[in-house]
């Protein structure tokens, strides 16, 4: 977002409908919560998982899973009563201090699925009323906060990885690097097809692409 053109993207897209974008975070690297082992790509054939709706459904249908719409508050009833295997959540301290992993216990981490974007951002007209010494506070303030949430959630999920390592009843899975990217390589194959959706999805998916090739992640 501060350094691959995703802030400038965003602004842009935003224009339109009266919206000042002025930061992004995240919740952090999610884990994933499994009551089958998982170390790979083809373990997803027919696994039974709660995801999000849209895109991140997708992919995981395009992996060979079958995803199924479950609110957040039922995870862990799911799991425990086997109505789902897995689940896409959230981090994995959160997964731990909630009880998932009591009920499946083959977390993989660090996660290789969706991740959640935090958007801050306000009206247009109130953000032109507002002195630049404050839109320049609340840009700065937006991304103090991004960098807190991201390291204390990354500290607390180094924690609660070295608690589940020390039961045995739990057994944390780290995919490869060439599993990782087998992922990735179906994933990209549904954003291209999301990309057709309109020139802005389009848009959305050249800045994408060119920074993860810049960064090496494809």
């Amino acid at each position: 977002m501060n350094f691959g053109g995703g802030n400038e993207l965003m602004e842009e897209l935003y224009a339109p409908y009266g919206v000042q974008f002025i930061a992004a975070s995240t919740t952090g690297l999610e884990a994933f919560v499994s009551k089958v082992p998982l170390e790979g790509v083809d373990d997803l054939k027919g696994l039974k998982l709660r995801a999000p709706e849209g895109m991140v459904q997708k992919v995981f249908a395009a992996a060979g899973a079958s995803p199924v719409n479950l609110p957040g508050s039922e995870v862990f009833t799911g799991l425990s009563k086997g109505v789902i295997d897995a689940a896409d959540y959230t981090v994995f301290s959160t997964n731990h201090a909630q009880g998932m992993h009591d009920v499946a216990g083959h977390p993989v981490y660090p996660g290789f699925h969706s991740l959640p974007l935090i958007d801050i951002s306000m009206s247009q007209k109130k953000w032109d009323r507002l002195p630049e010494d404050l839109q320049q506070i609340l840009i700065v303030a937006s991304r103090d906060f991004s960098y807190n949430i991201t390291n204390e959630l990354k500290m607390a999920d180094a924690v609660a990885v070295a608690e589940a390592r020390a039961n045995p009843d739990i057994t944390i899975h780290d995919w490869s690097a060439e599993e990782r990217m087998k992922f990735r390589a179906i994933a990209k194959t549904e954003w291209e097809k999301a990309a057709q959706a309109s020139p802005s999805a389009q848009k959305a998916y050249d800045v994408l692409i060119s920074y993860m090739e810049t960064a090496g992640l494809l």
